[in-house]
């Protein structure tokens, strides 16, 4: 099991990009992205290598974005076209819903398809680009980790404990090396 990044649970988007880590892909095969995409509740159907190849591509797209973010640049045409094409394929409006108090969701004309899903990702992508989340998307600093996170404090660095552990330990191990070898 893999521990979500911070600000996974606040953005679809966020999420896709961890989809793919270092050796390990959450959307390997089309039974796995639909796993993904209900667990994340926006179960589609995706039947086939097409429909796949959309999400990874929109996952590329997204990654592009928010690296584009993260680094103070501007995305790639292609990567902003890509998610400007996907939000564009379901039609959904706008929905006011009370919960513990207002909240929008969107709401497809075609729940469940593989339109709706990439939609939905690729409206969250634009969200978090063009809102308050996006000076907050950053990069984990542990070598080899390539997922991004919402820095909400200033001192965090990773995406996860497993990878702060991974960097303390590494630094630790280069300190009891450099240490004996000081001393021969």
């Amino acid at each position: 099991m893999v521990t979500a990044a911070p600000g996974e649970d606040r953005s679809l988007a966020l999420a896709l990009v961890n989809t793919r880590r270092q050796s390990a892909d959450d959307l390997g095969s089309p039974g796995d992205a639909a796993a993904w995409l209900r667990s994340r509740g926006v179960g589609a159907a995706v039947a086939d290598p097409a429909a796949l190849g959309r999400l990874t591509d929109l996952r590329a797209a997204v990654r592009e974005l928010l690296g584009a973010l993260a680094e103070d640049r501007e995305p790639s045409a292609a990567a902003v076209e890509t998610i400007n094409a996907a939000a564009r394929a379901d039609a959904a409006a706008p929905a006011l819903v009370w919960r513990t108090g207002p909240a929008r969701e969107w709401h497809s004309t075609r729940p469940g398809s593989i339109d709706a899903a990439v939609a939905a990702l690729a409206r969250d992508a634009i969200e978090v680009a063009s809102g308050e989340l996006g000076r907050l998307v950053r990069p984990c600093e542990a070598h080899g980790c390539v997922r991004y996170y919402f820095r909400e404090h200033a001192r965090r660095r990773w995406c996860s404990t497993t990878c702060g552990d991974r960097v303390r330990a590494a630094r630790h191990q280069r300190l009891v090396v450099e240490q004996r070898d000081g001393t021969r």
